[in-house]
């Protein structure tokens, strides 16, 4: 039994990470819609997890630039 690795084939990650971006700031502004009908807690909850969503998208926005530049050269 053959067991090699798949070659690491990054030719569509930028589109792919790209895409999530895209989903999570779909999800950051429904979910900013919805803190007109929350309660204090549905309300702080919505901002702490909105935080989070800032803070993955920067770091999305990084890679997406590291993958870009590593298909450039690849």
């Amino acid at each position: 039994m053959n067991n090699k690795p798949n070659p690491d084939d990054r030719s569509d990650n930028v589109e792919k990470i790209q895409e999530i971006i895209v989903n999570t700031i779909d999800n950051y502004h429904k979910a900013e819609e919805s803190l007109k009908f929350g309660s204090e807690k549905d309300i702080k909850d919505v901002r702490e997890k909105n935080k989070r969503r800032e803070e993955s998208i920067n770091s999305l926005r990084s890679e997406v630039k590291e993958e870009a530049e590593y298909n450039k050269h690849h």
